[in-house]
């Protein structure tokens, strides 16, 4: 059995700042084909489907498909404030290489 994923105290908080629950969102981690090392992660809001796996922390909530699930499994969902903007990340230890614009990866 595979780990979920986690969702850092910070990536809640910030969930919580923008009011995704409140709007009746979640968000939407997930995996697709594309990008410049072969996946990409595609992050949004968005509305929960019946199929994924919802991590919540509160009213908040993570949601991931379960085709992206396998691509995420270990990995840390986080929020981090740098110079070139805020943004959510993903620490993802079954990525074997990433680009530098930290949303695509191979595995």
């Amino acid at each position: 059995m595979n780990l979920p994923p986690k969702v850092t105290d910070r990536a809640f908080a910030r969930l919580e700042e923008i009011g995704a629950a409140s709007q009746g969102k979640a968000l939407r981690v997930a995996v697709e084909g594309g990008g410049c090392s072969g996946f990409q992660y595609e992050i949004k809001l968005d509305d929960p489907a019946s199929d994924d796996l919802i991590l919540s922390h509160g009213s908040e909530r993570v949601v991931i498909d379960e085709i992206s699930l396998p691509f995420l499994a270990g990995a840390t969902i986080d929020f981090t404030e740098e110079l070139i903007g805020a943004r959510f990340v993903i620490e993802n230890p079954n990525a074997s290489s990433s680009c530098g614009c930290g949303t695509s990866f191979s595995m």
